[in-house]
């Protein structure tokens, strides 16, 4: 697998080794000896999936500690912009973002280390979401900020007539109004 650094400490985008022919396709979505290797050690404890549709974003979603997450995540058909905000207070680049495009074709991956306010927006009919939390949900320590915020400027690649939102996701505090519980 190839690990692209990005912009934000330890959060990373996995090429996996993808093996095509005739047949159609296999890769390794996950190897704990070679993620460990490459990315460090994390212990995942539960998957989830989801499937949506055109327009939908989902986020900025997060789990304050003591329940924090750092997630694998990954498009398995479809294709969206997945987003990372940085909310970690003492991080260099604390309320800046990275935007990546994920696809079921192109099978790529991103990894968020827990202190992420996570986000994504379906560019495709549909699209089914995949990740690999390494800690297990729950729902009082659910964390969220504004998807629209003016001070994140998020551009989520879709017009904004098309957006399809939770009534949860329609509620979330401003960054500027945020409190960050990760120091």
């Amino acid at each position: 697998m190839n690990v692209i650094k990005t912009a934000i400490e330890g959060l990373m985008i996995i090429e996996p080794r993808v093996f095509g022919d005739a047949r159609g396709y296999f890769f390794e979505s996950y190897n704990a000896h070679d993620f460990g290797e490459a990315i460090g050690e994390v212990s995942f404890v539960q998957d989830n999936e989801s499937r949506s549709c055109y327009g939908v974003v989902r986020g900025l979603h997060f789990q304050k500690p003591p329940y924090a997450q750092a997630k694998l995540v990954r498009v398995v058909e479809g294709r969206v912009l997945d987003v990372a905000v940085d909310i970690r207070k003492g991080s260099p680049t604390y309320g800046r973002h990275v935007a990546v495009e994920l696809s079921g074709d192109d099978h790529r991956q991103l990894f968020l280390p827990r202190g992420m306010a996570h986000g994504f927006a379906v560019l495709s009919e549909t699209a089914v979401f995949q990740y690999k939390c390494d800690n297990l949900y729950h729902p009082e320590s659910e964390g969220g900020i504004a998807w629209d915020d003016d001070t994140l400027a998020i551009d989520w690649h879709l017009p904004a007539d098309k957006i399809i939102l939770s009534d949860k996701d329609r509620l979330h505090p401003l960054f500027k109004d945020f409190i960050t519980p990760f120091k």
